[in-house]
């Protein structure tokens, strides 16, 4: 059996391969209201039909100025859970295990779509913007409106809403959490020296700059039952001198096991314009070794993983215990299944669609 499509078990919950669907922003609620619809529930489950072991919904704003764009997903309401649900129910339908990523996207927020008709850079409040909140008064690119640090009422709120929209996600059936504190957004934003210059309790030093994602999983862990995994996102690396580096990584996974987390899924970049590793495959596989290595987490690898060979070698030499695929899924919902016939796996095509298979 390729290691790639063994079970893999945290806490109460079995993933049925090791194959999941990275979350991947859409933009698709066209209503600019955070809802999900009926094209999100589509979506998701299809990738879950396509055979993959969890199926993870795009980034999902905790707050309503958490979102990067107005057509992003939300969870800061009862209603927005209850069509959240929607989407857990076609995950699990589909035979994967439902996820929701958490997000808050602070100084990067109220920004239009990037594929949309009105190109990039922030929305004014004249066409639906926002105010966006930071660390600091810097503003992401320079020119862009100063965004309002969070002062000890404003942390105090975020970290809220991360755990009561975590408590509405189980409620309506998903399975593992992950919280986002990558890719410049808010809690990553307080993690990299690149961005917070702050010298009270928020800032600073390593203890610092962690401190505002420490307070957000230990809220979440106390909010998610004990028999559900919780994950963390992280950019491994701001891919800069002053940034946050590999190292501050693998601190940090051993940091968060203490607090309950059961896996660190390793990105990179985004704290500040350029910071960024130059796309290749399997560019960032290497920062999710080294957290499995460390040994406090399992880690996911993510980023230029095409192959059903390529995902199933990180797995079988010990790189990571997950692979995410996001552009892959995009261009094949059933690259899951498809993997398995190209291993020799004799995983069963859900029956509605097994005469695909059919010589």
């Amino acid at each position: 059996m390729p290691t790639l499509f063994e079970p893999l078990t945290q806490r109460s919950v079995t993933l049925r391969n090791r194959i999941g669907v990275s979350p991947m922003c859409t933009y698709m609620s066209e209503a600019c209201d955070g809802l999900a619809t009926p094209w999100h529930v589509a979506h998701v489950g299809a990738r879950a039909i396509g055979g993959a072991g969890l199926v993870m919904t795009e980034a999902t704003a905790v707050l309503p100025e958490g979102r990067i764009t107005p057509n992003d997903l939300g969870i800061w309401s009862d209603a927005h859970a209850d069509a959240m649900g929607r989407m857990a129910e076609a995950i699990r339908t589909g035979g994967a295990v439902p996820a929701i990523q958490l997000a808050h996207a602070g100084r990067k927020a109220s920004t239009y779509r990037p594929w949309g008709t009105k190109g990039r850079g922030v929305v004014p409040e004249a066409e639906g913007g926002w105010p966006a909140f930071g660390p600091t008064d810097t503003p992401f690119r320079e020119g862009d409106p100063a965004p309002q640090p969070l002062d000890e009422t404003g942390l105090e709120r975020v970290i809220d809403a991360f755990a009561t929209a975590a408590r509405r996600a189980v409620e309506v059936g998903f399975e593992v959490i992950e919280v986002h504190a990558a890719h410049g957004y808010l809690l990553h934003s307080f993690l990299s020296p690149l961005v917070n210059t702050r010298s009270d309790g928020w800032g600073g030093d390593y203890a610092g700059r962690t401190r505002l994602l420490r307070e957000v999983v230990r809220a979440v862990r106390e909010t998610v039952s004990e028999t559900l995994p919780v994950w963390v996102r992280v950019s491994a690396t701001d891919a800069h001198p002053d940034g946050w580096t590999p190292e501050d990584t693998v601190q940090l996974s051993r940091d968060l096991a203490t607090l309950g987390v059961d896996l660190v899924d390793c990105s990179s970049g985004g704290a500040a314009p350029g910071a960024r590793l130059e796309s290749a495959p399997l560019h960032q596989v290497p920062f999710a070794e080294a957290v499995k290595a460390a040994g406090a987490t399992a880690s996911a690898a993510v980023g230029g993983i095409t192959t059903a060979e390529e995902a199933d070698a990180i797995l079988r030499e010990g790189r990571a215990d997950v692979v995410l695929l996001g552009r892959a899924m995009l261009a094949d919902p059933a690259w899951a299944l498809h993997a398995a016939r190209r291993l020799g796996v004799q995983t069963p095509w859900q029956e509605a669609y097994g005469w695909a298979l059919a010589d």
